[in-house]
């Protein structure tokens, strides 16, 4: 499967990894041509954080080795794209 985009929940220490540690880290891994990591919560220890990353075949094991060898933890996968290309979510009303 030619995985295009990942949204992931990664949760890191208040002091360490620094952002530019865990965006290194990411951009290390084949297949990645860039990344976007936003801060969703700051708690008392933790800061909680959507990173999103495209590429051509990505593999989401090693992006989830790199980010946990960085010093962080990914919790889920919040958005999968894949195919020949990406398609943009549209919002449903209900």
């Amino acid at each position: 499967m030619n995985i295009r985009r990942l949204l992931l929940d990664v949760d890191k220490a208040l002091q360490r990894p620094s952002l530019l540690e865990i965006g290194e880290a990411i951009s290390n891994v084949k297949g990645v041509e860039g990344f976007n990591i936003e801060v969703a919560e700051i708690d008392v220890e933790t800061v909680d954080m959507n990173i999103t990353i495209e590429g051509q075949n990505l593999d989401y094991g090693k992006i989830q080795t790199a980010i946990e060898n960085s010093g962080a933890v990914v919790h889920s996968i919040d958005q999968l794209g894949a195919g020949e290309r990406i398609i943009t979510p549209v919002k449903q009303a209900r």
